[in-house]
């Protein structure tokens, strides 16, 4: 487990019930297409058309990570796990002319989630400083594979639609799509390959298979040298994707390593904005340690826009999704803030595929010291390789992994949201059989015959403003 000693000082405001309320009706609007204004939706004391039962007490003004276990009550058709909820006789919901009565505090439970309280709050960190996915109420509770808001907002949607009399779709995509897909690569290696197969021939003592693999490095190109490969197997999908790409080339203060290149090798920079020039987006991989350090996640932004030769002010780099997918809820939202990104990509679990926010849109996490959304939008990570197979993670056999995935996707597509697939470059290579190309051409096979709309994070960005 990660120093505990090194984690910033909580700074955080109590959040008022009012305050909690603007942050999850925003999202809400974000999730649906609402036309005009909502009805008044509140706790009973503002009187509201729509009144929400209160049962946060005084939970958000203290400091407590967990709140009371939840309780687990049905709603389309399967339970779900309702937080700040005393025991309900009869529906969660009841309706009558004019009003609805939501008996669970949907509004705390959302806000709870969707803002990243439990990570803020808490001081439970790995050897690589995140939150674990252990220490989770989405594990405890199990959990991590439901969308939870997503059926809190259904609640809602139903006591809208019924005081308003007009009906809510979920948010649509290009070509009326029903749900988006954010097909992404963190480019960490390129020139690895041979590595492990030398150390295996080494620890051996295969002299003759140690030789090769030398022999091969310096006469073949390396296996993970395959960035116009990539590009092109996405395209046969109408796609398009992201690649994030490391700034610093040197190993972080614990060891941990960042990119074997230099994004400003002549060669490199070639097949960056070979990239950007096929229409993929070019985005920021923030090394280790620039999750907590804003001015070295600027830099490595300065850096990549030198590559494209773009000016400081330039958009086009708007996105960063942190290496390791470090992220350190008590100063990572200030640095993407400083730094001026535009959305951010990181926040999934590396340990499980789901929803670390219990959330399937894109979403802007909660600025607990300044008390307010912060300004960069969030597409979380649903899914990536090394979670599938990995000594330490998931380990599933290749037959095992669409028909693992598949529920969370369709969850994705029932409420229209976006799927972020994250798939690195070194697992295109034909040598991986466990979770490489042909289990990724199986995902966006699935993906394409449902009909997906494939968009690049800065699409994602100008359809959710």
């Amino acid at each position: 487990m990660a120093d505990l000693s090194s984690l910033p000082p909580l700074n955080a405001q109590p959040v008022s019930a009012e305050a909690r309320l603007a942050y999850v009706l925003r999202h809400f609007r974000m999730a649906y297409e609402v036309e005009g204004e909502l009805p008044t939706i509140g706790y009973a004391a503002t009187r509201p058309s729509i009144e929400i039962a209160n049962g946060a007490g005084d939970f958000f003004s203290q400091t407590e990570p967990f709140p009371s276990p939840p309780a687990f009550l049905a709603w389309m058709g399967r339970e779900l796990p309702f937080f700040f909820t005393p025991h309900i006789e009869g529906s969660l919901l009841t309706l009558a002319p004019g009003r609805a009565e939501i008996h669970v505090d949907i509004v705390s439970a959302a806000f709870y989630l969707l803002s990243g309280w439990q990570e803020y709050f808490s001081n439970k960190r790995d050897q690589h400083g995140r939150f674990p996915f252990s220490a989770s109420v989405q594990d405890f509770f199990g959990f991590v594979e439901v969308p939870v808001v997503n059926y809190y907002f259904d609640v809602l949607r139903v006591a809208v639609e019924h005081v308003t009399g007009q009906p809510l779709r979920p948010r649509r995509w290009v070509a009326d799509a029903p749900f988006a897909t954010f097909v992404t690569h963190d480019i960490d290696n390129l020139y690895s390959a041979w590595k492990e197969p030398a150390k295996e021939a080494l620890r051996r003592r295969n002299w003759l298979g140690f030789g090769q693999q030398l022999w091969r490095r310096w006469t073949r190109p390396d296996a993970w040298d395959n960035l116009k490969q990539v590009g092109e197997e996405v395209a046969r999908y109408g796609a398009k994707s992201a690649f994030f790409f490391l700034g610093s080339h040197r190993p972080s203060e614990t060891g941990t390593p960042n990119a074997d290149y230099r994004i400003n090798a002549g060669d490199i920079k070639q097949q960056i904005r070979l990239l950007r020039d096929w229409g993929n987006e070019i985005a920021v991989h923030g090394s280790i340690g620039t999750s907590d350090f804003d001015l070295a996640l600027t830099l490595e932004h300065l850096a990549l826009l030198e590559v494209l030769e773009l000016m400081p002010e330039a958009r086009e780099v708007c996105g960063n999704r942190f290496h390791y997918l470090r992220w350190e809820p008590r100063h990572t939202p200030f640095a993407l803030e400083t730094t001026g990104f535009e959305y951010d990509s990181t926040l999934g679990f590396a340990e499980h595929f789901g929803f670390r926010h219990s959330y399937c849109h894109p979403f802007h996490p909660y600025d607990f010291a300044n008390n307010r959304p912060c300004g960069f939008l969030e597409i979380p990570l649903n899914l990536m390789d090394a979670t599938l197979h990995h000594p330490r993670y998931l380990q599933l056999a290749p037959d095992e992994i669409l028909p693992a995935v598949e529920p969370m996707l369709r969850e994705i597509e029932r409420f229209g949201g976006v799927f972020t697939l994250l798939w690195h470059n070194e697992n295109f290579d034909p040598a991986n059989t466990v979770n490489g190309p042909r289990e990724f051409h199986r995902i966006m096979a699935y993906l394409r015959s449902r009909q997906t709309a494939f968009l690049t994070g800065r699409a994602i960005c100008e359809m959710v403003k």
